[in-house]
């Protein structure tokens, strides 16, 4: 019989794995600061702040869903995650009636357009810069990527993981390894 059955070894921990995503998407959750707004709307958006702050609310949920996936010590953490995400999306009051399946597809637009900034290699352009490019593009349906904005879209989507990455450790803890051994054979040694 596949039912589980409350407060089962096996419930107990799927809870805390909900609970653990929620706390580490909290801060991914937070509202933009105005001045970033202001900044996007102008220097993408066409003074839009409406549409500035989403496109910063969306990247800093696709940095998070990222770093969560790449970052996490257990596999299970990047489905947790997106799973928890997608829960708060359905019940968040920012998003208007009969608009969360609109908002959910934008928001996966943009997660695919930042794990491929993130997970692109070679050439002249770094992680950082793609990074900015997309969320100028996105701001800006594609009409001003690069010039003036551009190191300050960098700078604060790079503070953004960082952010992630602190939070991920906050709310699943950090990596133990002995330090006698490095990684990959802490690994090896721990199976045989």
């Amino acid at each position: 019989m596949g039912v589980l059955l409350p407060f089962t070894p096996e419930w107990r921990a799927a809870r805390e794995r909900r609970r653990k995503a929620a706390a580490y998407l909290a801060a991914a959750r937070r509202e933009p600061e105005d001045t970033d707004v202001r900044w996007l709307a102008d220097a993408a958006a066409n003074g839009d702040e409406d549409h500035a702050r989403w496109e910063l609310r969306f990247a800093r949920l696709a940095l998070a869903v990222l770093t969560a996936q790449r970052d996490a010590l257990d596999d299970r953490t990047g489905s947790d995650v997106v799973a928890a995400l997608a829960d708060a999306l359905r019940e968040d009051p920012r998003v208007a009636p009969g608009m969360h399946a609109l908002a959910e597809r934008q928001l996966n637009e943009r997660l695919a357009a930042y794990r491929e900034a993130l997970s692109a290699r070679g050439g002249p352009v770094g992680s950082g810069e793609r990074l900015g490019r997309v969320l100028l593009a996105f701001a800006s349906d594609g009409a001003r990527s690069a010039g003036a904005p551009l190191p300050r879209a960098v700078e604060f989507l790079g503070a953004w993981i960082a952010e992630a990455n602190e939070a991920l450790r906050a709310a699943y803890g950090t990596a133990s390894l002995p330090e006698h051994l490095p990684p990959s054979e802490a690994v090896v040694r721990g199976k045989g």
